[in-house]
């Protein structure tokens, strides 16, 4: 990856300007110009390393999520993972090394829309499924520091039904056309509030709003980490008691090598635990030694505990909220 590229998908991630003419203004910043710049992502796009460039949304203020798992025959899991994969509320779909093999995100319009989307994949697949919504975030930054050298600050919060946020129709359809990514384009705003029938200064007012409420977690860049070389990803799980939960999640969530850390709810007794953290790495030996390091460091020996590496990733894209039909109206 060459200077510029590495600079493109390292500093934009987050700091993406919301003017105008976003790529003019980040040509600026790099010292070139705004071609080399469209032509960059659309190269890194096609490679895969970027999926998109657009919002990343909080989890549970603007519709409804889960994180769901099944374990499929090993017979059938690339049937059954065709069959999840095919759901347009699935975003996010791996193969995990676990008697639960398959793993996936499931995002809704709302909680009513998520149930039956659940219910669907049980009846498709003939697999149950085990819903694991996210309670309390401890770190959900959802960027990825190429350099190791810095981390966003944790910004944790209690999961509340009160804390969603309703959409009037025209943010509706501006979510509808937003969840596909930015065009590459000069002018992408414009471009973006043409199709959802906003001006845009208003689509620019609107994203710059939802940022400030929380709404849009980041806006930039977004990267896939296995095109990257981080190919040893693993999900490490513990059964922590609830009084200590808070205390270790926070822990956990400051150190440098957890990109992702929260708790969601137990699904008793197929799925007894309830602090989860991410783990991207280079090499499989490398994860295992930050696992045992935060072990021993935290004294968490105590406490029951899984690590679930990734094998395959059968589907990964931005969460959708809004069906394309609505989106347009």
């Amino acid at each position: 990856m060459d200077s510029l590229d590495f600079r493109l998908i390292n500093e934009f991630q987050r700091d993406f300007p919301l003017e105008p003419q976003p790529f003019a203004e980040i040509a600026w910043r790099l010292c070139t110009d705004e071609e080399t710049v469209l032509a960059a992502l659309q190269r890194l796009r096609g490679e895969g390393v970027v999926s998109r460039v657009g919002a990343v949304f909080a989890p549970r203020r603007v519709g409804a999520s889960t994180l769901a798992a099944l374990a499929a025959p090993p017979d059938r899991l690339e049937e059954v993972a065709a069959r999840v994969s095919g759901r347009p509320e699935v975003n996010h779909n791996y193969e995990r090394e676990h008697r639960y093999n398959l793993w996936f995100v499931v995002t809704a319009g709302d909680e009513a829309q998520l149930d039956r989307a659940l219910a669907a994949i049980e009846h498709d697949t003939g697999c149950k499924v085990i819903s694991l919504p996210l309670e309390h975030e401890f770190y959900i930054d959802l960027g990825f520091d190429l350099a190791g050298v810095c981390k966003a600050p944790s910004t944790g919060r209690r999961i509340e039904a009160a804390g969603q946020r309703a959409l009037d129709a025209t943010e509706q359809r501006l979510l509808g056309v937003l969840q596909h990514g930015l065009e590459l384009v000069p002018r992408p705003f414009a471009r973006l509030g043409a199709q959802a029938g906003m001006g845009e200064n208003e689509t620019l007012a609107t994203l710059k709003r939802w940022r400030s409420e929380g709404l849009v977690k980041r806006f930039g860049i977004v990267v896939r980490h296995h095109e990257l070389g981080y190919t040893a990803n693993a999900m490490v799980v513990w059964d922590v008691p609830d009084a200590e939960v808070e205390r270790i999640g926070g822990l956990l969530a400051a150190e440098p090598e957890v990109t992702l850390c929260y708790q969601r709810r137990r699904h008793r007794p197929e799925w007894p635990y309830n602090l989860f953290c991410m783990i991207h790495g280079r090499e499989r030996v490398g994860v295992e030694r930050a696992v045992a390091e935060l072990r021993q460091r935290f004294r968490l020996d105590a406490y029951p505990h899984a690590i679930l590496f990734s094998r395959r990733r059968f589907k990964q894209r931005g969460a959708h909220y809004v069906a394309q039909a609505a989106a347009h109206g």
